[in-house]
């Protein structure tokens, strides 16, 4: 499943556990412990009298605990630093952004949040700008690892400011498995049962990039280096696991209609893979007993290989086709188009968006941040991205060769279509329907 999916869900269902991490904590400036200022150069820019339009999902514009809407602190700070700003909100979600952006990038507001997977279709549109201001660049970078960089760039230029990460990882059971059991993925299966979304094409994928497959190239942007997810022992290993007694299918993102989540909270199965959006239900359930994360190794003829979830970040563009309104001039528009856009992904922003309503950072400044810290869900997300994900790819590609015959295959692979005596045949013509040849 593509991760545009799950936009929406995340960052409602993990609202419960992130704020039982906070301790109580409001918003407060940069106080917090593990805070530091990444858009402070920013405040020093003078923008004049400008009005910006601003496109943002319903949750920034609600009410959180504190009474205050996210986006309306955000706005009312920026606004301190800058008294000649005006902003005119309406509400667009992330999934919806790219869509309605590019059917008339001149309709479409200053500054807007997206999810990255739209990021090559906005640049083909001229919908979304690239971020030239050389101290936006320092804080993109500053905040965001490689993975995060990497998910709102192309051709070495940088076209958003990311501010959470979209990937999954491993929740688990502590009374059923150890921290030393969730390390190795066959040890789990041994020791107890295991959860995992053989058939969705946003996850089985993880074992073919563990044994060594690519997509379009090492980091997800060369459409002509194609897919090699070529290796039949990986197909092999799927095939036993479909078999294995101790596997329990799952299927994420069916609202009220997983089994395979309905058994990890009843004590059934002992790991569950998901992502934030399944945070505050598990907790709900599980408790104490609930942990959380990065993904597991996995043996292939007797060597480990590293299983890796697709990755990516919902980020803030600013629009150069935007039309000038309001007495504004372009240029002043557009630059403080791409300033606020900078301000609105920045660090204390995002321990707003945190504060408010659950939405994990991608800002690796806040890792030490103690509320965040405290945080098995946000610590497992940050550690994925870290260490066991790879970049889910942007290119157009993906949406005409890959979902499609991806997902086919995952089923074929969960109902036992795809053998043992056939797994050679069938990785070969897998991997050749992902690079849009006929078998």
């Amino acid at each position: 499943m593509k991760v545009n999916k799950f936009i929406g869900m995340a960052v409602v269902a993990a609202a419960t556990l992130a704020f039982a991490g906070c301790g109580g904590s409001s918003n407060s400036g940069n106080s917090s412990s593990g805070t530091g200022d990444t858009t402070a150069s920013l405040n020093k820019l003078d923008l004049g009298k400008v009005t910006l339009t601003v496109w943002a999902p319903q949750q920034n514009l609600q009410p959180g605990p504190n009474g205050k809407s996210s986006m309306k602190q955000i706005e009312a700070d920026f606004k301190k630093a800058h008294p000649g700003v005006s902003f005119k909100n309406s509400v667009v979600g992330e999934a919806d952004a790219g869509k309605t952006v590019n059917q008339d990038p001149t309709a479409a507001a200053d500054v807007y949040m997206y999810a990255n997977d739209q990021l090559g279709a906005l640049i083909k549109s001229n919908g979304v700008g690239v971020q030239t201001n050389t101290n936006i660049i320092s804080q993109v970078k500053t905040q965001n690892s490689r993975v995060m960089l990497d998910s709102i760039s192309q051709d070495g230029k940088i076209y958003g400011i990311p501010y959470t990460a979209n990937t999954w990882f491993m929740y688990y059971n502590n009374s059923m498995l150890t921290k030393s059991d969730v390390k190795d993925f066959d040890a789990m299966l041994a020791k107890a049962k295991i959860a995992f979304p053989l058939a969705n094409s946003w996850y089985f994928p993880a074992f073919y990039f563990g044994g060594g497959g690519t997509l379009y190239g090492s980091k997800g942007t060369d459409a002509t280096a194609g897919v090699k997810f070529d290796n039949p022992e990986v197909t092999k290993y799927l095939v036993k696991l479909a078999k294995n007694s101790n596997y329990a299918i799952s299927t994420p993102g069916l609202a009220g209609d997983d089994a395979g989540l309905k058994a990890f909270e009843s004590g059934e199965v002992a790991a569950y893979f998901s992502g934030t959006w399944d945070g505050s239900v598990i907790k709900q359930k599980l408790g104490s007993k609930m942990s959380a994360a990065q993904l597991p190794t996995f043996t292939l003829n007797g060597k480990s290989h590293q299983m890796k979830s697709f990755a990516g970040s919902k980020a803030v563009g600013w629009n150069p086709s935007a039309k000038v309104h309001d007495g504004n001039t372009k240029a002043a528009q557009q630059k403080a188009a791409q300033v606020f856009a900078a301000y609105l992904g920045g660090t204390q922003s995002q321990l707003y968006m945190y504060q408010d309503y659950g939405q994990i950072p991608s800002d690796v400044t806040l890792t030490n941040n103690a509320s965040i810290k405290s945080n098995p869900v946000a610590a497992a997300q940050f550690a994925t991205i870290a260490n066991t994900s790879v970049l889910q790819p942007t290119l157009d590609i993906m949406n005409n060769n890959f979902w499609t015959p991806a997902t086919n295959f995952g089923t074929n692979l969960a109902n036992g279509t795809v053998t043992l005596d056939n797994a050679n045949a069938q990785t070969t013509a897998f991997n050749n329907s992902l690079n849009g040849k006929t078998n």
